[in-house]
């Protein structure tokens, strides 16, 4: 099972309703924090997500609010006397800029720290990978897709029986090794098994104006995270962000199955940017979620299921 996990979905500021901007991609027990805004560790301690379950961390740029929590993140793991390294990845300046971090205050962490400075790079890991790709911002600054690696078909009960084969630990030895023999016969897993299934892909692009690199690299998403500060290019002004409209243009190019708009504004309340994202989208036709803190978006089946992981309280 994948999550999207919603740590903070405002901007610039965090508010009493939203924290800065904070997302997490809970997968096979392991949590990637993408952006880290200041209270991010007390947005996961509110939830129960363990910071010691995050081993990789994806800062898109560094204005504070994507990145001044690190400090108190790293601290608590710490605190919480964490042995295994911590990866952290950025544009140009992360290395500077986390030794600042590091090299402040009477505070050294007890772990290894390894930092990566990215351009557009593919990283494969053992189950999916992450592509950083370059947005506009007025900075260095990365957006970041996650990909899960495609998956083999499932096995077809009607082919097994053609060639005589029953679960067990036959169908494990073909899983691994790709073919065997058997009764005499060379069996490949494609022989025995339906079409591949596409891994899931989340593009999240942090702030960054309407780019075509943006478009691009979320082709086809199955969540497109997109900046859209603002409702209107008068809101905006001449400052590097995204309007709801914007952001709805580029998911109806890449042909994504649901855009989430992030980093809303302070200015707006909830209903009043949810009002004007719906007519927005509406025009573009595009499948949309305006995500509140700590809503969850849970891929299964093929679809998006929203839930809110404090709405039991609420």
């Amino acid at each position: 099972m994948l999550e999207v996990v919603f740590l903070g979905t405002g901007g610039i500021m965090p508010t009493r309703e939203r924290n800065v901007p904070a997302v997490a991609i809970r997968y096979k027990g392991e949590i990637l924090l993408f952006d880290v805004g200041e209270g991010t560790i007390r947005q996961m301690n509110t939830v129960k997500l363990s910071p010691m379950k995050v081993d990789r961390i994806f800062i898109t740029h560094f204005h504070g609010d994507h990145y001044l929590g690190l400090a108190a993140l790293i601290q608590t793991m710490n605190l919480w006397n964490r042995e295994k390294p911590l990866h952290i990845y950025g544009p140009k300046y992360t290395f500077e800029f986390v030794q600042h971090f590091l090299n402040s205050g009477f505070f050294r962490p007890g772990f290894d720290i390894h930092v990566h400075e990215l351009g557009e790079t593919r990283l494969k890991f053992k189950d999916y990978e992450v592509w950083s790709f370059k947005v506009e911002h007025g900075i260095p600054a990365l957006g970041y897709v996650f990909k899960e690696k495609d998956r083999r078909g499932k096995f077809l009960p009607e082919k097994l029986r053609e060639y005589g084969l029953k679960p067990g630990p036959i169908l494990g030895k073909l899983e691994r090794e790709g073919k065997i023999e058997w009764n005499g016969r060379t069996i490949r897993l494609e022989d025995v098994t339906g079409p591949r299934r596409r891994g899931v892909k989340i593009a999240y692009t942090g702030d960054t104006e309407p780019c075509e690199r943006v478009r691009l690299f979320s082709e086809r998403a199955d969540l497109l995270i997109h900046d859209a500060t603002y409702l209107s290019g008068e809101d905006r002004g001449e400052s590097y962000h995204s309007t709801v409209e914007e952001a709805c243009e580029v998911a109806k190019k890449a042909r994504v199955k649901l855009l989430a708009l992030l980093h809303r504004a302070f200015r707006y309340s909830y209903e009043e940017y949810l009002s004007g994202a719906s007519r927005a989208c509406r025009e573009f036709g595009v499948d949309f979620v305006v995500p509140r803190d700590f809503d969850v978006l849970t891929y299964r089946s093929g679809a998006w299921h929203k839930s809110n992981l404090l709405e039991g309280e609420r």
